[in-house]
């Protein structure tokens, strides 16, 4: 589909396929993190007029909406999520004639841009939270504070209010010493909570959507929008104060309780996004609202996502992601299997079969490279091969698709092999804390830790070219990239892989251009096939009489198909009845009729 098609199509019909879904359940977004994706003017930093130069590549890929990460005003203690100015751009990034300019570009293109809006936190340096240090000030009950736990000294150890750690490690509370308080932050100490009890507090946050919106934006990703609700008891205490009705849960090896369970899916949840959705997008048409979801279950995805309750569009929720976690934390990687990953996806999809929608992904700034996660990156071919195979596996399931930046080229995993090469906060408190202050595992481990599953895997800069910044800024820049260029940008880039038709590249742009083609993929029934085989993943789609059988071999190995999928193939196939392939139609067609494929070989067979 041409820019000039896609701009040319209703908003709530944007494709031929999924008809009368809205629009963007037709739809593919791409997540552009600004600060690794192009630098324009040389220092080392990706910006705005940066991403403005890439705008035709994206057009051109064919997604229909563009997710950027925070460019708001922020001291970047977590790379942007800790905003100080929700209504100015961080200088790093542009200015807000620049956010414009991007605006208008990106609809000029007949795409439709989201921004990463952060609203269960805000940066310790915002106006709001400077304020509410004064317990005479308006603002002074905009944040979560408690005194000390009785007994103790006010900033002493164990004078914390209850024992709940923070996600990015250490404890969940900060002492503050000009309010004689702590205040509560469920990630960096950097990043205090709001408190969403405070009607004030709520309505600011729809003044500045509805801010946002009206400068011409189509919509915003919100961070951790699943956690704003607390769980507080009838007396306004958490769980684990002195008081409180509700013990907090054990403590774990590195001496903290999980705060997890109790502040994901709160009990004003649904009428928090309720409220949002009434005051900011009410009366409102083509936009998007998507929720990250931490600790939300498929069901709950449901509730949300089902347009009668007036809450969100989208979701991203995570047991998927977790099939590869220990028992005890994401950082004690274990092996996973094929059916665990069946089983989650399998879950999201029946959950939302007749009511509310899926978020499809795989990788974001959050998550390792799924390539190195699941596939094989241990050589050129083995990656190429399975970027495909995975990718074609996430984008025909029922849902909207999303591309995280570089994911359409099969970039890899850092390998990096030293702390100092890591920048992610996240990555060095939890070393500090699992290494350093637990003891609870070794410096190689930890380190293998990371290398398989830091943040930073996904942030190392876009691999545009084959020069010494893969194309990200200028090769006799004075500066280095902010984050290391993966040294495999010399084989792994855009420029070697958009001409190339056997590219994962060309293999993406045949993958998005399927789903707007095709209303079986945008929008047809879900069922998997054979939830026991470990190495072939395997479903249908179905819509009114057309019927898809989706096979994918998730091996590096030859792999049978399983008997169901040879039952529904009935015998020999002809590649004509090959919509889209990881090696080509013929390929697919001789291995489908002999039942078994070749490694990381993928199909979509119309029966």
């Amino acid at each position: 589909m041409t820019t000039e098609q896609r701009a040319s199509l209703p908003d709530t019909t944007r494709t031929n396929g999924a008809t009368p879904n809205p629009w963007w359940a037709n739809a593919v977004v791409y997540q552009i993190y600004p600060r690794s994706f192009q630098d324009s003017d040389g220092d080392g930093i990706g910006d705005i007029p940066g991403i403005i130069s890439r705008l035709d590549y994206l057009a051109d890929l064919g997604v229909d909406v563009i997710w950027l990460s925070p460019v708001f005003r922020s001291p970047q203690d977590d790379n942007g999520y800790d905003i100080a100015d929700y209504q100015d751009i961080e200088p790093m990034f542009g200015t807000m004639d620049d956010m414009d300019r991007l605006i208008a570009a990106v609809h000029e293109r007949g795409m439709k841009l989201i921004m990463d809006l952060v609203v269960n936190h805000t940066s310790d340096e915002h106006a709001w939270f400077q304020a509410s240090r004064d317990k005479d000030d308006p603002h002074a009950d905009w944040y979560i504070w408690r005194k000390a736990r009785p007994g103790f000294k006010p900033g002493e150890p164990g004078a914390e209010p209850n024992r709940w750690g923070s996600y990015f490690g250490g404890s969940i509370w900060q002492y503050d010493e000009r309010r004689g308080e702590y205040y509560l932050h469920q990630y960096s100490r950097k990043q205090p909570d709001l408190n969403w009890e405070n009607p004030a507090v709520r309505h600011a946050v729809y003044d500045m959507m509805n801010w946002w919106m009206d400068r011409g934006i189509d919509g915003f990703r919100m961070d951790v929008i699943t956690q704003i609700s607390k769980p507080y008891d009838a007396a306004g205490l958490l769980p684990g104060e002195e008081g409180a009705s509700v013990d907090e849960l054990p403590l774990g090896p590195e001496g903290y309780s999980n705060a997890f369970p109790f502040c994901s899916d709160g009990p004003r949840l649904d009428e928090y996004l309720a409220e949002m959705r009434r005051e900011v997008f009410a009366g409102r048409e083509g936009f998007i609202t998507v929720g990250e979801a931490p600790g939300i279950t498929p069901e709950r995805n449901r509730h949300i996502t089902d347009p009668r309750n007036g809450e969100l569009d989208m979701l991203f929720i995570f047991n998927h992601t977790d099939v590869d976690h220990g028992e005890q934390s994401m950082w004690d990687v274990v092996p996973w299997r094929l059916t665990d990953l069946k089983a989650t996806l399998g879950g999201q999809q029946r959950a939302v079969a007749d009511a509310g929608w899926a978020s499809l992904f795989f990788c974001n700034h959050d998550q390792p490279r799924v390539v190195s996660r699941w596939g094989d990156d241990s050589n050129e071919e083995s990656r190429a091969r399975s970027a495909k195979a995975i990718g074609l596996l996430l984008h025909m399931h029922r849902g909207t698709p999303y591309v995280y930046q570089g994911e359409e080229l099969g970039m890899t995993n850092a390998h990096f092999t030293s702390l100092d090469q890591y920048q992610d906060i996240q990555s060095h408190n939890m070393y500090r804390q699992r290494v350093l202050d637990a003891g609870i595992v070794t410096h190689e481990q930890m380190m293998d830790s990371l290398a398989q599953m830091s943040r930073d895997n996904a942030r190392t800069p876009m691999q545009w070219d084959a020069s010494k910044y893969a194309g990200f800024m200028p090769a006799d820049a004075d500066v280095e990239p902010w984050l290391t260029v993966n040294p495999n940008h010399e084989v792994i880039n855009a420029a070697a892989e958009v001409d190339d038709p056997r590219s994962v590249h060309a293999f993406y742009k045949r993958l998005i251009a399927l789903r707007h083609e095709d209303p079986t993929v945008a929008a047809g029934d879900w069922t998997l096939v054979d939830a026991d085989d470990e190495s072939v993943y395997a479903f249908t789609r179905t819509l009114g009489d057309e019927t898809l059988l989706v096979m994918v071999n998730m091996t590096g190995g030859g792999a049978r198909i399983p008997s169901e999928c040879r039952g529904l193939l009935g015998g020999e196939i002809d590649a004509d009845a090959v919509l889209i392939a990881t090696y080509d139609p013929e390929h697919a067609a001789r291995s489908a009729s002999a039942g078994a494929l070749a490694p990381w070989e993928g199909m979509v067979v119309r029966l």
